[in-house]
């Protein structure tokens, strides 16, 4: 899937072909890949793989998930130079858009430091990028939320309008999604959130609820619904995710851990080269 997805990113960059390939000669040249900020590093299984299937070599200096500073080398390319500089913007692409995803995680992360809870993204990605950003997700520190429609049952406010009676809904759910998938129901106050764990929720999500209405949840699932597991979502960001945190929920969505994300900065040199 990676080779297929880095495939097509190139393939859109060339077009019908690179211009520069009809002019000059070819040589055998080098390349060092700096980074120009701070943050984490994501992208490596991605620019690896692309830079297999051109025949060049590269040799990274940082892991994904590692922290960068200003100034760092991150990773030496070899190989024909027209092929270099052929991928060399689709290599800082990939870069840059997974660790600007990882480091703004990152500063999430930090923030909810002495939290057990789990920190999920949510389905709120670029179209034919979800894979690709939720690996990022992963590389800063935080846990996917479903891929997509097909392995949890989430029902959101736009699908209860279409179900007049919830239990039974769910109770046929239970015998036609597969065993080991959860249902998950979104809530937006606190009598709606009771009802949906006594019809059988797994999961429920506190939807633009205020902090004390989740606190409410949050004892009525502990007291009544001990295993049902509580999710807090709905405009949340890096200046309030902390009051979400303090209710006790298990575990904090925010769409803006992928779409507000700030891309890194890196940059190619060519370092050394000989004509053929």
């Amino acid at each position: 899937m990676i080779k297929t997805f880095v495939k097509k990113a190139l393939e859109e960059d060339i077009g019908r072909g690179d211009l520069f390939n009809l002019v000059g000669k070819n040589s055998f040249a080098s390349a060092n890949i700096i980074c120009k900020d701070v943050g984490i590093f994501a992208g490596k299984p991605y620019v690896k793989a692309l830079c297999k299937m051109n025949k060049l070599d590269i040799t990274f200096y940082f892991k994904d998930g590692d922290t960068l500073q200003k100034g760092d080398l991150v990773a030496r390319i070899e190989g024909k130079s027209k092929t270099i500089l052929r991928c060399e913007r689709t290599i800082l692409n990939l870069m840059q858009h997974a660790s600007g995803i990882a480091s703004n995680v990152a500063q999430y992360k930090k923030v909810l430091q002495g939290y057990s809870l789990k920190l999920l993204d949510t389905r709120k990605t670029r179209p034919h990028l979800r894979i690709f950003e939720k690996y990022a997700i992963r590389c800063g520190g935080g846990n996917n939320h479903r891929m997509g429609l097909d392995d949890c049952l989430m029902l959101k406010d736009t699908h209860l309008q279409t179900i007049n009676d919830l239990k039974s809904f769910i109770q046929e759910a239970r015998e036609k999604i597969p065993f080991t998938c959860k249902i998950e129901i979104e809530c937006e106050d606190v009598d709606f959130a009771k009802f949906a764990m006594q019809c059988g929720a797994d999961i429920v999500m506190c939807d633009n609820m205020s902090h004390e209405a989740i606190a409410a949840v949050v004892a009525y699932k502990n007291s009544d619904f001990p295993h049902v597991l509580l999710e807090a979502s709905g405009n949340i960001t890096k200046d309030n995710i902390i009051q979400y945190a303090q209710t006790g929920v298990d575990a904090i969505s925010s769409g803006s851990l992928i779409h507000h994300a700030t891309w890194l900065d890196f940059s190619m040199k060519i370092t050394h080269k000989t004509v053929a």
